[in-house]
């Protein structure tokens, strides 16, 4: 079965052939599209074996090498050109039909648009090439398509030539001065609204940068073009990089199968990353468009000027840009607020992964289908790791590591080894035990103790570390702040912990210290230590690391939820420590505590979040403890809650939304003011922040108001695509038993389409991800229902059915009821006639598990 076949790491071998330059010609005709690829060959060493080249679901009209009919074999996936000579010039044509293209790879349309997806292999779906990110080739690129539908014809590089057609078509001509991999092609034609600025670098070029949306959206471009300029400017001023091209351009595409992709001097974007005003666009869209756009720039050298050798090399390039997008959004931002949001994407999603059937390293060992590795550990455990680099390194030696690295390798194809001698030679610091971070799966357990000998004032802290089978222990960044009876800081460092088992001791101290263990998340390990109530609450408030204080209300609270389902199981009466409700209050009523913080000490831990703290989970306790939990917090707490609200109500500015929102939220579960503070809220609003708060806390607390609300909603944004996906997420994420029903009904509503990723995420996907309640539930209806959609999408999208089917092979923690529904469903899917590769790999393993 070919859906079986694993490439391993372990078997790479350089390629027998190279090419230097390519020289693509395409006509753009719709189902008659021709692509001719000139390419300059060359034989790499001494051997005799023919040229094969990858290519998938294309039309071969001929091959030529040095003027004459070539001798070659298609197969399913591969040409094979028979060819004794060293050096050649070979010539493909190939026909495409990009309108019957659903997979949103290689060549394609959308919305009336041409566009590419290149990454990770598909190229092969434009011509038959050498479709390997270790093939660098210098691209000159003409296009000609009708000038009328099509008037923007835009791929890498700079423009060198354009000119007018017979028959009302045009032509341009792109060239690269930097050779890339395939991968990094990009093609866009299209009529689009363009908004244009100037970059000036610091050594005085003038770079043009172009914003293209579709159009009516020229409005909505401002911000990505804003966060384009800062994004240039802090990448000189922070890493002392300078942008290489005379034009940068971002095109914005509805049907795009990832968040944006970070082809050479031609970015594309799902419009979510792009399009913004304040009507349309939450607070978080904005941070989002930020983030986003920072980090396909910051590709342009950690990506592209040096790229990966080889896939299983993923994380050289991104979980370094996302290193450094995260650094850029802290410099601009809260690094604190910013920090706590990575750390929840490792707590609540990545450690799900590492837990689960598709567990692998930052640097996978093996592969059946690439695009399934396009993980969250692969990415942001990969910019943890190159975190916890910076950390034991400092910002002097990273940097200088960063530069010896660019020094070494700009312009070539290196590997995650590559890079991190890098930044050892650079910094003198030997970094051969960090190395196993990189060929690791799995989450390293820290298991922390401690003692106080009054009499000496000696504190010593015991770690241990534990992670299946891994040969020798990590190097683990632990930071630890040590805190006095009366809050000030004793001590604040950080161990290397590179034994399985090691004590560190403190001397010289008065009392017993409250310890504040792994602050800022110092490393992506799971920690267990018997925090007490006071403990918590001390580090609540007294902990110097704004984090820290976050971290300690998790912790706090998720204890408490915890300690109720075990009274559930043991059938006592749900209770709450008045400590943790003091807590709280005491948080919101600290007026030195920033307002962003408040809010996110309000954002209890989801029900998919406290599912990770454990390793098996009784759901329907949990749903019964969680929800007491908040309703006795929010009941404590309504005076404050409701002060704090009123009070921020006409503040405009994101940190005041980000509270005020998370306060009607609690009070939408106890308030008799609630449905009064929602309405008014969401009549009143003038920006998508504060109407999307209005109708989330209408649907945690289920009002009346929320179905007249959400049909005014409806209403309103029914032709804005972007605002409608926050309209089925809402309906998605309703914790009623009706919700499947309505899930089916809306698959029929005009503004939903199964071939659109953007709506299929916010309908389906959120529901699966984000729905826990309704998506387990015991009848097996939330299980049947997503396996119908992957179904569906099995052929008309297989990166998207792949990514969705995540919620369903996490399985293990539930309990055996659930586990057979969801095996009966994966089972199925298995026995699928023409099951894609995508799906394969991920359900193939999630049963053999």
């Amino acid at each position: 079965m070919t859906q079986a076949q694993a490439k391993y790491l372990k078997d790479y071998q350089a390629p027998p052939f190279t090419i230097e330059t390519i020289d693509l010609d395409v006509n753009l005709d719709g189902k008659n599209t021709l692509v001719k690829a000139v390419s300059k060959v060359k034989r790499t060493s001494n051997h005799a074996n023919p040229l094969v080249l990858d290519g998938e679901s294309l039309t071969l009209v001929s091959v030529v090498i040095d003027g004459q009919a070539a001798v070659y074999h298609e197969s399913e996936g591969h040409l094979t050109i028979a060819t004794g000579l060293d050096e050649f010039e070979l010539s493909i044509i190939t026909q495409l039909d990009p309108e019957a293209n659903s997979s949103l790879e290689g060549l394609y349309m959308s919305d009336g648009a041409y566009c590419t997806q290149c990454e990770a292999e598909g190229f092969r779906r434009i011509t038959y090439f050498l479709d390997r990110p270790d093939v660098l080739a210098k691209y000159t690129v003409r296009i000609e398509a009708d000038k009328l539908a099509f008037p923007f014809l835009l791929s890498n590089g700079n423009l060198i030539d354009k000119g007018e057609l017979d028959g009302g078509r045009h032509y341009v001509r792109w060239q690269d001065p930097f050779p890339k991999p395939a991968y990094l092609f990009a093609l866009v034609a299209g009529d689009f609204d363009l908004l244009q600025d100037e970059f000036i670098t610091r050594s005085h070029r003038k770079v043009v940068l172009q914003v293209f949306v579709d159009k009516g959206n020229l409005h909505k471009a401002h911000h990505a073009m804003a966060s384009l300029k800062k994004s240039m400017a802090w990448d000189e001023s922070r890493f002392d990089l300078e942008y290489d091209l005379d034009i940068y351009m971002i095109v914005a595409v509805d049907f795009f199968n990832m968040g944006a992709m970070e082809n050479k001097g031609l970015n594309i974007f799902n419009t979510k990353y792009v399009l913004a005003d304040t009507l349309t666009a939450t607070d978080d869209d904005y941070h989002g468009i930020e983030s986003v756009v920072g980090h396909e720039y910051f590709h342009n050298w950690t990506g592209n000027r040096v790229t990966c050798r080889d896939w299983f090399q993923l994380s050289l390039k991104e979980g370094l840009t996302v290193f450094r997008d995260q650094e850029f959004s802290s410099d601009l931002d809260s690094r604190a607020v910013n920090r706590i949001h990575a750390i929840k994407v490792i707590k609540n999603q990545q450690f799900a992964e590492d837990s689960g059937p598709m567990s692998h390293p930052i640097r996978p060992e093996s592969v059946i289908e690439m695009n399934n590795f396009y993980t969250v550990t692969v990415y942001n455990k990969g910019a943890e790791v190159i975190r916890m680099m910076h950390t034991l390194l400092g910002e002097t030696h990273f940097q200088a590591g960063m530069k010896l690295y660019f020094k070494r390798h700009d312009g070539q194809a290196v590997t995650c080894d590559d890079f991190v001698a890098a930044m050892e030679d650079a910094s003198g610091i030997d970094l051969t035990q960090f190395r196993f971070w990189y060929s690791q799966a799995g989450t390293p357990m820290v298991t922390a103790s401690d003692s106080f000998d009054a009499a000496s004032g000696r504190y010593q802290l015991t770690l241990k570390q534990t992670l299946a089978g891994c040969l020798s222990p990590l190097h683990i960044p632990f930071s630890l702040e040590l805190l006095d009876e009366k809050g000030l800081s004793l001590v604040n460092q950080v161990l290397n912990f590179i034994e399985a088992e090691q004590v560190f001791t403190f001397e010289g101290l008065n009392h017993k210290p409250v310890a504040s263990l792994l602050q800022d998340f110092s490393a992506p390990v799971k920690l267990h230590y018997p925090f007490e109530v006071d403990q918590l609450v001390h580090l609540m408030r007294f902990a110097s690391s704004e984090v820290a204080r976050w971290e300690a209300s998790v912790t706090l609270v998720s204890q408490a939820i915890w300690q109720n389902v075990e009274h559930l199981q043991q059938h006592q009466t749900m209770t709450l420590d008045e400590r943790v409700k003091d807590s709280f209050k005491g948080a919101l009523l600290d007026e030195k505590l920033d307002q962003a913080l408040k809010a996110e000490i309000l954002a209890i831990p989801s029900a998919s979040a406290l599912v990770e703290q454990t390793d098996t989970v009784d759901l329907d306790a949990l749903a019964l403890a969680r929800e007491f939990v908040l309703t006795e917090l929010a009941a404590y707490c309504e005076d404050e809650l409701t002060a704090l609200y009123r009070s921020l109500v006409n503040l405009d500015c994101t940190k005041a939304r980000a509270l005020k929102n998370q306060c009607l939220n609690w009070l939408s579960r106890v308030s008799s003011d609630a449905e009064t503070f929602v309405v008014e809220q969401f009549e009143k609003a003038n920006n998508m922040t504060d109407s999307l708060g209005a109708l989330s806390a209408a649907n945690t607390g289920s009002l009346t108001c929320r179905d007249h609300l959400m049909a005014q909603f409806e209403t309103r944004w029914r032709d804005t695509p972007l605002v409608m996906d926050k309209w089925f997420m809402l309906q998605a994420t309703h914790d009623s038993d009706d919700v499947i029903d309505k899930l089916r009904q809306l698959q029929q509503h005009s503004s939903f389409s199964m071939g659109n990723p953007n709506r299929v995420r916010s309908l389906i996907g959120s529901f699966a991800a984000g729905n826990i309640y309704q998506f387990h539930r015991i009848d097996g209806q939330g299980y049947e229902f997503l396996t119908e959609c992957l179904i569906n999408l099995n052929q008309l999208n297989p990166q998207v059915a792949a990514r969705m089917v995540t919620p369903l092979i996490q399985f293990s923690k539930f309990d055996e009821t659930r586990q057979s529904k969801i095996k009966a469903c994966l089972t199925r899917l298995l026995d699928l006639p023409g099951l894609s590769k995508d799906l394969f790999e991920k359900v193939s393993k999630a049963l053999a598990q």
